[in-house]
């Protein structure tokens, strides 16, 4: 596919060149459980060519990074690699990209398209390339997005080197699929949205191969085994602007997502909801405060199965984005979420700062803390060793 959409680039007037680089550190506060590195360096780098063509455009974006420790945090993706053609209430996309469905801060429910490259990070919001065929039909009475997506991406984890990791190590190469064509299986997705008012709308509809896998437990080498079952999935998301707030909620209807003779549920709703309120120009200064909160829900009760199965419970997070408004474009975002039915918290602190005219220093933190001494009471039992501070500097072209 690649092959193809590059012969178009011989007829291109115009290309525009960009990246970003830089250099990470990490540095945990507490030895790993497995006796991983408590300090860790990595490089990363994102060129981006945009084409300008007679009468379409093409894109190409890479990424690539080097990890200090973890073996499988350094790989290398194509993260766009389309041709897009736009014409009068129509676009049409073929090739790698990345699509974002979404409004709500802390998670993103409906967001389907894309696979998360996990390895990047703990927040889910770094994405793999997705080859997809992509039509836009945008009218007076809202948009429709359909998408056909042949070309599966199986999720990243980090390596048994790796920090923020599984308790168990994730056996990556022994991926299982119900369907039997396994990474081939085309799947297909559509999306409506439209703005009504205050209200941000979207409805969406996926069948296919689940972004997310289910983990199954090797009882002979300790090893967890992805399966990645067929889904349909329904969506809706929707965001309220009224004065100062954005009233913001994500719902999703899962069907299929079960692994093979378990005794779990395979059919699911979960939802996440919430608000933004907020404050400009606090003090007489530039800056602005928004106050959030969101509440996370999930009607199952565990995931996985009778062998391996880990309690769930619903999260709360609040938090407040402090916007400078300054000339360096400074920014800090502080989140604190805990779990209802259990003790376990978490803080997350997100800060960045620009530095002359191509530089951008940021920094990242994450704390685990209350977390129980059972690998089977909580999600966050993997990480309860695993609270860090993470500096990155960034260079751009």
């Amino acid at each position: 596919m690649i092959a193809a959409l590059m012969m178009p680039l011989t007829a291109a007037t115009e290309v525009d060149f960009s990246a970003v680089s830089g250099l990470e550190v990490r540095a945990f506060t507490e030895s790993g459980s497995y006796a991983q590195d408590d300090y860790t360096g990595s490089v990363f780098i994102e060129p981006e060519w945009f084409f300008e063509l007679d009468e379409s455009v093409f894109s190409l974006k890479v990424f690539g990074r080097y990890d200090s420790a973890d073996s499988e945090r350094t790989h290398f993706d194509i993260r766009e690699a389309y041709w897009q053609k736009v014409g009068d209430e129509w676009s049409l996309t073929v090739g790698i990209n990345k699509v974002f469905w979404g409004v709500a801060e802390t998670q993103h429910l409906v967001d389907i398209i894309n696979q998360t490259d996990a390895v990047e990070n703990l927040d889910g919001e770094d994405k793999l390339g997705q080859p997809m065929i992509n039509f836009n039909w945008e009218k007076d009475w809202g948009t429709l997005s359909l998408f056909a997506l042949p070309g599966f991406r199986e999720r990243t984890f980090p390596g048994p080197d790796g920090r923020l990791r599984f308790e168990f190590p994730i056996a990556t190469d022994n991926a299982q699929y119900e369907s039997a064509q396994e990474q081939s299986h085309i799947d297909w997705a559509a999306r409506f949205s439209k703005v009504m008012g205050v209200w941000d709308l979207g409805f969406s509809a996926f069948r296919g191969t689940s972004r997310e896998p289910l983990l199954q437990l090797d009882l002979q080498t300790g090893d967890l085994n992805p399966y990645y079952p067929q889904i349909t999935q329904f969506g809706i998301d929707a965001q309220a602007t009224i004065d100062s707030w954005l009233w913001k909620v994500e719902y999703i209807y899962r069907r299929g997502f079960a692994l093979p003779s378990s005794d779990a549920a395979s059919d699911y709703s979960a939802a996440v909801a919430g608000f933004e309120y907020s404050f400009y120009g606090v003090a007489d200064t530039a800056i602005d405060v928004g106050w959030i909160l969101e509440y996370q829900f999930d009607e199952r009760d565990r995931l996985g199965s009778a062998g391996f199965s880990i309690e769930l419970s619903d999260i709360v997070v609040t938090g407040a984005r402090l916007t400078f408004n300054d000339v360096q474009s400074s920014d800090l975002l502080i989140g604190l979420g805990f779990e209802t039915d259990n003790d376990a918290r978490f803080i997350s602190i997100e800060g960045s700062r620009r530095v002359g005219d191509d530089l951008k220093l940021a920094l990242e933190g994450r704390l685990f803390n209350g977390v129980k001494n059972d690998p089977f009471a909580t999600l966050f039992y993997s990480y309860r060793n695993d609270s860090f501070v993470q500096v990155t500097l960034e260079k751009y072209f």
